[in-house]
């Protein structure tokens, strides 16, 4: 039965979302507040590259074009692949561009009927037999007009990084309104043009606080404009393995992190007494793992030599998915000083940036929030390849609407909730709340290929098995 399904964003996931809907024969509506899709590719600093290399970002049915030989394509290369995707699965027709969603309501059972429900949307299917149905407020960003639209289903695809800058609040006096020169988010500084952009920091003194990628860029981009003459500052907190490439040793990080036998050396939600006895077992694996990779990055890069050293793990980097690669020749600038590193210990209290410390969202399979019924979240929780993990979690999710399989009671969801939850704190640690799903994404895959009814195991023979890499391809079939 063909029914309607709001999807807001129209980056990877909301693309996603859109074509495994349509395989399923239902009838998705794509809003998307700007002119163009691609979400966060939709505009970036000029010297933003693929994080990853480009075979574990891509999509299962569609691989990169021969002619993209560059093993991190640019931003103009990821966007035309992306865009590529939606003109070959015809999904831009399904997209209302210019359109901003502006309120979501739902109508059907009561708060206290659904808080009596055993099950999602009380029968643990997808679609509400009783007549559920979500209302949405969009409004033209042009004529700035508004229309409400019925839905059978919501899926919001907005992601981590798009829309509202994530900005602290300052106490009253001591904000950016008493500093004399410009301030600006990374994301106002990537919507500008390039020659835009580089006219904005000709001449200026600049400081960029953050030590992750768009910060990284920025600082290399104002580097290279001003050189010598004007150094940029980096104003950081907390020292990172960005890592230089991913070739620690001339060994592919691969072959650490992203096959079976490296996931059997950490603790696992839901795992039973054996696979919990072997990881602690092979513990001593898990820290020469994270141990090799560190000594690779601190040599190539000198991180001593700058004071740059982390006082956490590799493995606790990855576990919070805030790994990412240093732009050719950073550290070189530092050590010329075109940039400058500086680090403040307390430019901004962490609670009025990320909220409480001791909750992150709540959703089943990083998809769907067991007591909010006909609505799933796709690219919220981040993964070491984010579009791996949105295809993944999108075909989950139209078996779901086909009803292929039903969901547990709400009560061993939010006990599945728990336990990732306990297992993010684990190895996050201080960036617990990422919902980070980074080293143990074969884990994470297997449970929605159980749910789904394919075998979890992708690879021919015992030995491939527990050590060759998984990536996209392993799942372009049932």
């Amino acid at each position: 039965m063909e029914r309607k399904v709001a999807i807001i964003g129209a980056g990877i996931s909301g693309l996603l979302a859109c074509k495994y809907a349509l395989s399923k024969g239902h009838h998705p509506t794509v809003f998307k507040a700007q002119s163009g899709l691609g979400g966060v590719w939709t505009k970036t600093v000029e010297i933003t590259k693929l994080q990853i290399p480009k075979p574990f970002y891509q999509f299962s049915d569609f691989p990169w074009p021969d002619s993209v030989t560059e093993v991190f394509p640019d931003q103009n290369q990821v966007l035309e692949y992306i865009e590529s995707y939606a003109r070959q699965f015809d999904l831009l027709h399904h997209i209302r561009f210019d359109t901003k969603v502006v309120c979501i309501d739902y109508e059907g059972a009561s708060s206290e009927v659904q808080q009596a429900w055993a099950l999602w949307g009380g029968t643990g299917e997808a679609f509400d037999s009783k007549g559920g149905k979500w209302y949405i407020t969009i409004q033209d960003t042009k004529s700035l007009s508004t229309e409400v639209c019925q839905f059978d289903f919501v899926i919001i695809c907005v992601g981590r990084f798009s829309g509202i800058p994530d900005i602290p609040e300052f106490p009253q006096g001591k904000g950016p309104e008493v500093f004399q020169g410009k301030v600006i988010h990374s994301m106002d500084y990537a919507a500008m043009d390039y020659a835009t952009a580089k006219e904005l920091v000709n001449g200026e003194r600049v400081a960029v606080v953050g030590l992750q990628k768009s910060a990284l860029d920025i600082a290399m981009e104002c580097s290279t404009v001003n050189e010598m003459d004007l150094p940029c500052t980096v104003i950081y907190r907390t020292e990172h393995w960005n890592i230089p490439d991913f070739q620690p040793w001339g060994v592919p990080l691969a072959y650490f992190y992203l096959h079976r036998f490296s996931e059997l050396s950490i603790h696992k939600p839901g795992e039973g007494p054996l696979l919990s006895l072997l990881a602690t077992l092979l513990s001593p694996v898990r820290w020469a793992f994270s141990k090799f990779v560190e000594s690779h990055v601190k040599h190539k890069l000198k991180l001593a030599k700058f004071g740059m050293v982390p006082k956490h793990s590799f493995l606790q980097e990855l576990s919070s998915c805030l790994t990412s690669t240093v732009p050719d020749d950073f550290y070189n600038r530092v050590e010329k000083g075109s940039i400058r590193l500086i680090q403040a210990l307390a430019f901004a209290k962490k609670d009025l940036i990320a909220g409480s410390p001791d909750k992150t969202v709540p959703l089943y399979r990083e998809c769907i929030h067991p007591r909010i019924p006909q609505l799933a979240v796709i690219g919220f929780s981040e993964s070491f390849a984010n579009l791996y993990t949105s295809e993944m979690r999108c075909r989950w999710l139209a078996e779901l609407l086909d009803s292929t399989f039903k969901l547990p009671s709400i009560k061993e969801m939010e006990k599945d909730i728990a336990e990732w939850d306990e297992y993010m704190k684990q190895y996050s640690v201080k960036n617990y709340r990422r919902s980070c799903i980074g080293a143990l994404h074969i884990w994470y895959n297997d449970q929605l290929c159980k749910d789904m009814g394919w075998n979890p195991k992708r690879k021919k023979g015992f030995v491939a098995e527990l050590f060759e890499p998984y990536g996209p391809m392993d799942y372009a079939c049932p």
